[in-house]
């Protein structure tokens, strides 16, 4: 049996209401078939209605599991809706594949933060999961390396909620909120491409790491790395320096030992300090010695034609199948504020790879892979394409 996949959207001003019409939208989009999973995303003022829109989601699509979350703007159709009330219910009915929703909590221990809840499963068999993290519970980089450990190889998309209701509890889960650290979903049986678009252009020559622990880069090629950097920005033409304007990016290669690297081989992050006296930067990802590094600037050209590009390589992959339906990771400085108008990675989707059910949200924290392995991102576009 195939994979069929079904989206709503409402911004009707009541959570009851929305949800109605955003779980009757799904439901008609399923064509008949029983909802295994619905993925409920709230937002605006209505996230003081959570327990309403999650049962009318119950009454309407009779899932089989419920998950979510509340957020500041969400992602439905070709369409972005950056601000305002509404509610997206994304459903799928899976065929012969299987869904696993799991909850992850986070407890304080004297080595530091222990995980309980990871999802007990056979490797080979688990395709991709879904993971929507609550940041200020769980130390996510941390839990990602855990999950690369627990499950090598298999792709974990999700996001971080960009809006957090009164109660402090922006997860959702069954018939209302999750005390959880992360509400997650684990999927076998399916096949679930996953994308991320960085959007950033790596300048200057490529660096290798010769001193460094932790996030903490010392030195770069010999060098204090305080002084390459300055050296690099200082030989670069006078475009890439006004873009470096806007926040100096430095790409840290997942996987070396290839020819060459380009643009999706880098995990992209900005530079959280440094020691002028000792030369050291640190960085927002654990560094290794003999590890590559490229300065990145981050412009909406270079954004728009990376995520079409990898839009263009699903497509591929999907040879002569087709897909069920996609959810949307995307970051809350992309939108409007980054190109300029309206609906740009929404738009681009349905454009590349469409049309398709997609719902999602904006993000506060993008969560995929890069290089085989799962990070949390910021300012990207993150997809997880399911097929039919």
């Amino acid at each position: 049996m195939p994979v069929v996949v079904g989206s709503g959207f409402s911004p009707a001003p009541a959570a009851g209401a929305a949800a109605a019409d955003a779980a009757h939208d799904a439901l008609a989009g399923l064509d008949g078939a029983a909802c295994d999973l619905a993925i409920v995303f709230v937002a605006g003022d209505l996230v003081t209605e959570t327990s309403e829109a999650l049962r009318v989601v119950h009454e309407i699509l009779a899932p089989g599991d419920v998950v979510g979350t509340t957020a500041g703007g969400l992602l439905a159709g070709g369409q972005e809706h950056e601000q305002g009330d509404g509610v997206a219910v994304w459903a799928i009915a899976l065929g012969d594949g299987r869904a696993e929703v799991f909850e992850l909590h986070a407890t304080e221990v004297d080595e530091g933060i222990a995980l309980s809840g990871l999802p007990a499963v056979e490797i080979g068999v688990t395709s991709a999961m879904v993971l929507l993290a609550d940041a200020s519970k769980l130390p996510l980089e941390a839990t990602l390396q855990a999950f690369e450990e627990h499950l090598p190889g298999v792709p974990v998309i999700g996001g971080v909620p960009s809006l957090v209701p009164p109660d402090g509890r922006p997860l959702l889960r069954g018939s209302g909120s999750s005390s959880a650290a992360a509400v997650g979903v684990r999927f076998e049986g399916i096949e679930v491409l996953p994308l991320v678009s960085q959007g950033a252009r790596p300048i200057g020559p490529e660096l290798t790491v010769t001193a460094g622990e932790g996030a903490v880069i010392h030195q770069l090629a010999g060098r204090p790395a305080i002084d390459v950097l300055r050296d690099t920005v200082e030989a670069l033409g006078d475009d890439d320096r006004e873009q470096i304007q806007h926040g100096l990016l430095l790409g840290l290669v997942v996987q070396p030992g290839q020819p060459e690297y380009g643009t999706g081989d880098f995990i992209v992050r900005g530079l959280a300090g440094a020691d002028p006296e000792t030369g050291a930067v640190v960085v927002g990802a654990p560094v290794s010695v003999g590890q590559v590094a490229r300065l990145h600037v981050r412009d909406p050209t270079t954004a728009t034609r990376d995520l079409e590009d990898a839009l263009a390589l699903r497509r591929a992959a999907v040879g002569g199948g087709s897909i069920a339906g996609a959810l949307a990771f995307t970051c809350n400085g992309r939108g409007r504020e980054m190109f300029g108008h309206d609906h740009h990675d929404a738009d681009a989707i349905q454009r590349e790879i469409g049309p398709l059910p997609l719902v999602g949200m904006i993000s506060a924290g993008e969560i995929g892979p890069v290089g085989g392995r799962p990070f949390v991102h910021g300012f990207t576009a993150t997809v997880a394409v399911f097929l039919a």
